[in-house]
C-alpha cells in the first residue's frame, strides 16, 4: 500500500475501488457531472484541500477534463495538484464495450502508472514529496522557442511530447506548461526534446 498525503479526487466508484486497493489515502469521487450540482462535495473538497491538498485524477477524455477544470476553478490554485493518466486505448474488464473515446479511464489503468503520475504532480508518497529543484522556469515564450507552440510542426511536437510524457493529449496549453514546469527546468526540457528526435 502507498500512503498518499494528499485527498485524490476521481470520477466513480470503480476508479475509487480501484486506488483502494493500493493506496492507503482520502478518496473521493465526483459522481460524474453531478458535482456540479453538489454544493456539500465541493465544500468537502474545499475542506480537504486547506488540510491535506488534494490532487485531480479523472480520467483523460473529455468528461474528466469537464470534472477537473470545474473543480479546479472552486479551489484555490496552490491547494490542487494534478495528475494526469495517459491516452491508452481499450476498454475496462467490466464493460462490453469501449468509452465513447475509446480510452481507458482511472480504473484500467495500471497502479505503476497511476502511482507515477501521482509523484509527477508532485504528491507526498510514502512520507516523501516528489518536488523537482529547477533552475529556470519554462515560459509559454519557451515554448515558442522549443518549437511547441505557435510553428508548423508544433502540434505534431506537443502530441508526441504527451505521449512520450504518458499524459493526455486533450490537456490544455496552461495544463501543459504547469505539468512541463513540474518535471523539467529548462535545460532539462531542451535536451529531453533534443533526444526524443534522435
Amino acid at each position: 500500500m502507498y500512503r498518499i498525503k494528499e485527498a485524490i479526487i476521481v470520477e466513480g466508484t470503480y476508479d475509487q475501488i480501484k486506488l483502494s486497493g493500493f493506496i492507503d489515502g482520502i478518496i473521493i469521487k465526483t459522481n460524474g457531472f453531478s458535482v456540479f450540482n453538489d454544493k456539500k462535495k465541493i465544500e468537502t473538497i474545499k475542506t480537504l484541500a486547506q488540510k491535506t491538498g488534494i490532487v485531480i485524477l479523472t480520467d483523460s477524455d473529455s468528461a474528466g477534463f469537464k470534472i477537473r477544470n470545474y473543480i479546479k476553478q472552486n479551489i484555490p490554485e496552490n491547494m490542487v495538484k494534478h495528475a494526469y493518466v495517459p491516452d491508452i486505448r481499450g476498454k475496462e474488464k467490466r464493460k462490453t464495450t469501449a468509452s465513447k473515446e475509446g480510452l481507458l479511464g482511472v480504473e484500467g489503468i495500471n497502479e505503476e502508472i497511476i502511482i507515477k503520475a501521482l509523484k509527477d504532480a508532485g504528491c507526498e508518497v510514502d512520507g516523501i514529496k516528489h518536488e523537482k529543484k529547477k533552475t529556470k522556469e519554462i515560459t509559454k515564450s519557451d515554448l515558442y522557442l522549443l518549437g511547441l507552440s505557435g510553428k508548423e510542426e508544433s502540434s505534431k511536437k506537443r502530441m508526441q511530447l504527451c505521449s512520450e510524457l504518458g499524459i493526455p493529449s486533450k490537456i490544455s496549453a496552461n495544463m501543459l506548461l504547469a505539468l512541463i514546469n513540474r518535471l523539467f527546468d529548462y535545460e532539462q526540457l531542451n535536451e529531453y526534446l533534443k533526444n526524443t528526435e534522435n
